[in-house]
């Protein structure tokens, strides 16, 4: 098991009855808006930190049960996958900061089958542990340490009637984290894609500064969690070969629904809390209408504050990638909000009912949720790191012959140099006991990224845990201004997509991941090991 720590049964039935009061009571109150604006608009149950005696900072308490579940679709069906407390997606977690998540996960899966492939090809699929998706927070112990297992019961301990196992993660949210949104899901190497594809996700809100801004507080907060499902009979199909998935169109649902509906007012806005919790799909997203389109009001990428609302009439979302806008509502009429590529819309707005008069307001500026970092504050201007995402297919025996590798500064030796790397099992894959990057607390660095695939369709997110990156160049082109992200879209063509950003390495050490965020490719071996180190 590793660090990944178990704690008693009794423990966790003592924490049943506060978690379940978070839940509820914050469920109610921290949704009281968003539910009065649209009320027929799904939303995940909302847990809240609870104040604690003595002073302590309010910590936030939740179970989170993991099993098999029958699961209810609307606009699609019934369903069997693994899920975060029999729902899909799981409870919202909304925190402040300077307060503590305590999460108790419980193991209710079946044992996993025996796996004989190496650590490249998936296996265990029915252990997973707990990534906090672009939350700078301690990648260490029993914080958001994607090292740890949290294994099921084994066949025999099953047998013997043992209980399910239940592991904790505590995470301390810094002070001065930024306000936005994040989410969460598992991120067990080997075992990713199934489990997210099937819709383990949730989302986290950190609460702060940008919430007391007028004209978002008079706003409906609304978390629009879109989920990419592969669903086969009624079931994710398991991974077991490079073709997995082919043949099976994606369904995407949004708070668990397919194409659920939303209302709004002419002259109401709305803040949409957009989470891309796609596996294998990035989305260019528009509200479009016959009487034409909604604009989308950007106020932060991946969790980030922007100075000011930027308006849009598209925005790409890759996969894993957040964006929390301001929408208007307009001409009263049926809108979409559609992606491009998809056949079918996320969800339908309907604008209707007595208009708000006068019309809500957006803000003019906001407060900006990071200072920007600049070249001149890089610490050594010839220690620039490269990262290339790069593809040999059909080199490998067997279901899994595609090697997808991580290339340029830092690459993960041959096992055979002088041979053909093309074929080399080792060269550019993921190697659990290999520091791929070492990286200096409060250090200042450059990286450029880049895919060399030749299809434009073919993606590769590039994300980086624990530490926010400033994108400052797309494809040579500067951006003014730069954008904070914590994972950025790289697609394919004749050149392939190339991303520039700076990044300040801070606050805390321990080994973590920089990898790309089409699942699937991570779990086959495109993934890096950082190892956050004091300066």
């Amino acid at each position: 098991m590793g660090d990944a720590r178990r704690i008693s049964r009794r423990s966790v039935v003592k924490a049943f009855p506060a978690v379940g009061l978070a839940a509820v009571s914050g469920g109610f109150l921290g949704a009281r808006r968003a539910a009065a604006a649209s009320p027929s608009f799904p939303q995940p149950p909302v847990s809240t930190a609870r104040s604690l005696p003595g002073g302590v900072s309010p910590v936030l308490e939740q179970t989170l049960d993991v099993r098999f579940t029958d699961v209810s679709v609307p606009g699609y069906g019934r369903i069997t996958t693994r899920t975060y407390n029999g729902a899909l997606p799981g409870p919202t977690l909304r925190v402040r900061g300077g307060q503590t998540l305590r999460l108790t996960h419980i193991n209710g899966l079946p044992p996993n089958p025996p796996h004989t492939g190496g650590h490249n090809t998936p296996h265990h699929p029915n252990s997973f542990n707990v990534h906090t998706h672009g939350m700078h927070v301690s990648p260490s112990g029993i914080a958001d340490n994607v090292l740890r297992e949290f294994a099921p019961r084994t066949q025999d301990e099953a047998d013997a009637g043992v209980p399910e196992p239940r592991y904790l993660t505590v995470i301390h949210v810094p002070a001065d984290h930024p306000a936005g949104t994040y989410w969460y899901h598992p991120h067990l190497h080997g075992a990713l894609a199934e489990q997210v594809v099937g819709g383990m996700a949730g989302v986290i809100v950190v609460e702060g500064d940008v919430d007391e801004v007028p004209e978002i507080k008079a706003a409906a907060d609304l978390v629009v969690c879109i989920n990419e499902l592969k669903v086969e009979d009624g079931k994710v199909p398991a991974f077991t070969s490079n073709g997995w998935l082919a043949g099976i169109r994606s369904t995407f649902a949004v708070n668990g629904a397919v194409n659920p509906t939303l209302r709004l007012r002419p002259g109401e806005v709305q803040r949409w809390r957009l989470v891309a919790a796609t596996a294998f799909t990035e989305l260019r997203l528009q509200v479009t209408g016959r009487r034409g389109s909604l604009p989308l009001h950007q106020i932060a990428q991946d969790g980030v504050t922007f100075a000011r609302p930027v308006s849009r009439n598209a925005l790409d979302l890759a996969m894993g990638n957040r964006a929390d806008v301001l929408v208007r509502g307009a001409e009263p009429g049926t809108y979409e909000l559609r992606a491009e590529g998809v056949p079918v819309p996320l969800m339908t707005i309907e604008v209707t009912g007595e208009p708000v008069e006068p019309q809500m307001k957006l803000p003019d500026s906001l407060p900006q949720g990071r200072p920007f970092l600049d070249e001149r504050d890089i610490d050594n201007p010839d220690a620039d790191r490269e990262v290339i995402f790069h593809a040999d297919h059909g080199v490998f025996p067997g279901p899994f012959p595609n090697a997808f590798r991580v290339l340029g500064t830092g690459a993960t030796p041959a096992a055979d140099p002088d041979g053909d790397l093309r074929r080399d099992p080792a060269y550019g894959l993921f190697d659990p006991g290999y520091v791929n990057h070492t990286l200096r607390l409060g250090a200042v660095e450059r990286w450029t990224v880049r895919t060399d695939e030749s299809v434009p369709a073919h993606s590769h997110p590039f994300h980086l845990h624990t530490n926010q990156v400033l994108l400052t160049h797309r494809n040579g082109r500067r951006l003014d201004p730069p954008v904070w992200h914590d994972t950025i879209g790289l697609t394919g063509g004749r050149p392939g997509e190339s991303a520039t950003f700076l990044v300040r390495y801070e606050d805390f050490t321990g080994r973590s991941m920089a990898h790309c965020h089409q699942l699937q490719h991570e779990d086959l071996g495109m993934m890096q090991t950082v190892d956050y180190v004091e300066g």
